[in-house]
């Protein structure tokens, strides 16, 4: 299984550990969607200063997902803190798709509610550096999603 996904965006690299260890449906997931270019083009669409980037819906407006089954939650004892990468997901425990985001700061009252699949390894500058807003003006997109 791969264990790096790489989020191309306009600025330069994102590169992502993947943890098949916390989370093995959710990381399958990802790379299968990765693979197949469903992140390709995908924007920023809500961005928190001080908490967190979230992506991951092709539509644009946080309430999209792709045409796959929605997954079982994989909810681990990994702890929200910068660069974490988790799951979107409704209120529903077992609703994540394909919405990510990816945390600026610390966000503890996330633990244990969301499904963690990764961390920033490099270019979390980057992601900093993402347009602001739900949705921001003009948001930050992956040009290309690739996993290695």
């Amino acid at each position: 299984m791969a264990d790096k996904l790489t989020f191309t965006l306009e600025s330069g690299d994102v590169v992502i550990k993947l943890r098949p260890d916390l989370a093995p449906g959710h990381v399958e997931r990802i790379t299968e969607l990765a693979s197949e270019g469903f992140y390709d083009g995908v924007v920023f669409h809500r961005v928190i200063p001080g908490f967190m980037a979230q992506g991951g819906d092709p539509t644009g407006t946080g309430m999209g997902g792709s045409d796959k089954p929605d997954l079982k939650a994989e909810f681990n004892a990994e702890p929200h803190v910068r660069g974490t990468c988790s799951m979107a997901r409704t209120a529903v425990p077992d609703s994540a798709n394909s919405q990510f985001f990816i945390c600026f700061e610390d966000a503890h009252f996330l633990d244990g509610q969301y499904t963690v699949w990764g961390q920033v390894e490099s270019g979390m500058e980057l992601i900093d550096a993402l347009p602001k807003g739900e949705p921001p003006a003009s948001p930050g997109k992956i040009v290309k999603a690739t996993v290695s």
